[in-house]
């Protein structure tokens, strides 16, 4: 399996650079100067802290995947074929990144782990690596129901990967809207509406591959107007230790001057004060 995902690494890399050079040429082309030295530095800081909790958990993380499968309560590998267990493995692996997506804006500790890949007043493909640094972890509670209900381990692991990869694309102003393929699919211009701070993008947009989770469940919008990237109260540094670490400071001080133990929990679970 760990062959797998480092060949589909191998090869997305080159792919993942090259839109990279590509953006850089079309936005200096285009006088749009959608790439900053700070902001890109940051983001490369907050990406290297999430590598290295990535490889730290990696192992552990399949090991429990694996454990929890011996519970399962579908046997699918045997009872569909093959290629279904691979478009439904899609298809669950979006379905559990839509609630967990959304929570992480609605719940302030898990909010403190998501804000880091907002922190950006800039979108493009490195944005996409933007990743925080506590997001590995974040992620186990909500995906450990795969093996659970009957879904291959590695066939997870590399449906992941891969569903990640489709992630990057949506990362870029480059990218108008793409027609048909809006209906269904998430799209760049959908994904712009998501990392806007105006008042009629904020909390929309969650899903990953799938756009149809949040015309579903009513938290789709359009692009209508020019985004405006960052958030409603952007952090002002590129610092990725500071960007790390600074909600769970203010979550840590009002849980510390909390009148009673009902107004801690709420500071801790409770929603963020801003997004």
């Amino acid at each position: 399996m760990t062959a797998d995902v480092n060949t589909i690494y191998l090869i997305a890399l080159p792919v993942v650079l090259g839109l990279i050079c590509l953006e850089v040429i079309l936005s200096n082309y285009l006088n749009l100067s959608v790439y900053k030295t700070g902001d890109t530095l940051g983001t490369i800081g907050l990406l290297s802290g999430n590598i290295i909790v990535s490889l730290v958990i990696k192992g552990s993380t399949l090991a429990f995947h694996f454990f929890l499968y011996q519970f399962k309560l579908f046997d699918l590998i045997s009872t569909i074929p093959i290629w279904m267990h691979w478009v439904l493995t899609f298809i669950f692996i979006d379905f559990i990144y839509y609630f967990y997506h959304r929570i992480s804006h609605r719940s302030r500790f898990l909010w403190a782990v998501h804000m880091s890949h907002h922190s950006s007043e800039e979108m493009n493909f490195a944005v996409a690596f933007r990743q925080a640094w506590l997001g590995p972890i974040s992620k186990i509670p909500f995906f450990m129901v795969l093996p659970l209900i009957g879904f291959d381990p590695i066939i997870v692991a590399v449906a992941g990967v891969l569903s990640t990869l489709w992630g990057i694309f949506g990362h870029t102003q480059i990218v108008k809207k793409l027609g048909p393929i809006e209906w269904i699919f998430v799209t760049p211009s959908h994904h712009r509406v998501h990392h806007g701070s105006n008042e009629t993008y904020i909390d929309k947009n969650y899903g990953n591959f799938l756009i149809i989770w949040d015309k579903f469940f009513g938290t789709f919008q359009a692009e209508t107007e020019k985004v405006k990237y960052g958030l409603v109260k952007n952090v002002n540094t590129f610092n990725p230790i500071k960007i790390t670490f600074m909600v769970w400071q203010e979550i840590y001080s009002d849980v510390k001057n909390s009148r009673s133990r009902k107004e801690a929990i709420g500071h801790f679970f409770g929603p963020p004060k801003t997004n």
